[in-house]
């Protein structure tokens, strides 16, 4: 792995902040902005990996294996009072922030009905996928302004939400309202910084491949071979990771505020 060591804003290579990059579309989306020329600074709960959680450590050796200088960073983003410190370490580490892409977010640890929901449940899901995402985005906001101020390439922060932010789920409320929320974060942020040219996006996968899902796999099996998804298969990491690094390397320039569905056609409504 390169080391990571200050770098001023004359240098070339793009700065990505991403959230829960230890695996799955975090992860996918760190390698894929990595082979696109960025640096990364990945932010998960876990420096090394354990049987009981995945860590950074396996991003770090194929992040170091396409050039890239890497930042791990164990932080759990819903307790802000480590906010401060993830931005100084990256400062420290790279001296600009170009990108950031708020992907960290759990599920509730079980699914129940709406009318069984539990305040403990609704308060950790949206802690971390609504709250947290929040003030680490206002955080890191302010180091972005002076980076996009300077004039030094394109600044842009990338949220990703769900389907669920608009597709009712009755057993898994808590993670709906979350998304749902996170969407108009995405809008307000998207209005307040487009005075500084900073682009931001919402990025909405559908039924994705992932750690997450592999619980409730026979059910999405059921309603892909259902119709449910008009591209007919399961979404991967890679689907999603390549949308978000058409849109940090400026593909859709023009834009902001913009949603953009990942969901292989669950977003088209059809009789």
């Amino acid at each position: 792995m390169k080391s990571v060591e200050k770098r001023g804003l004359m240098d070339n290579r793009p700065v990505a902040v991403v959230t829960g990059a230890s695996r799955g579309i975090g992860r996918a989306i760190a390698l894929d902005l990595a082979g696109a020329g960025f640096d990364i600074a990945g932010i998960d709960l876990a420096l090394k990996t354990t049987p009981e959680r995945a860590g950074l450590d396996g991003l770090a050796v194929e992040l170091a294996d396409l050039g890239a200088a890497f930042l791990p960073i164990e932080a759990d983003i819903s307790l802000l009072e480590g906010h401060g410190k993830i931005v100084t370490d990256i400062e420290e580490a790279f001296g600009r922030i170009d990108t950031l892409v708020n992907n960290a977010g759990i599920a509730p640890l079980e699914r129940r009905d709406v009318l069984e929901t539990t305040p403990e449940s609704f308060d950790e899901v949206l802690s971390v996928n609504l709250r947290g995402t929040f003030f680490l985005t206002q955080a890191i906001a302010g180091r972005m302004i002076e980076t996009a101020e300077a004039g030094d390439g394109f600044s842009s922060i990338i949220f990703i939400t769900s389907i669920s932010a608009e597709v009712s789920s009755v057993n898994r409320v808590e993670y709906c309202v979350s998304k749902a929320g996170l969407s108009m974060v995405s809008t307000v942020f998207a209005d307040r910084l487009a005075e500084h040219g900073i682009r931001v996006y919402e990025v909405r996968p559908g039924i994705i491949e992932t750690d997450m899902t592999a619980l409730v796999k026979e059910k999405y099996d059921r309603l892909i071979d259902g119709g449910a998804v008009p591209l007919g298969r399961w979404g991967q990491p890679d689907d999603i990771a390549r949308v978000v690094t058409s849109l940090a390397c400026a593909d859709l320039g023009y834009s902001t505020g913009t949603v953009i569905d990942a969901s292989g056609g669950m977003n088209i409504r059809s009789l």
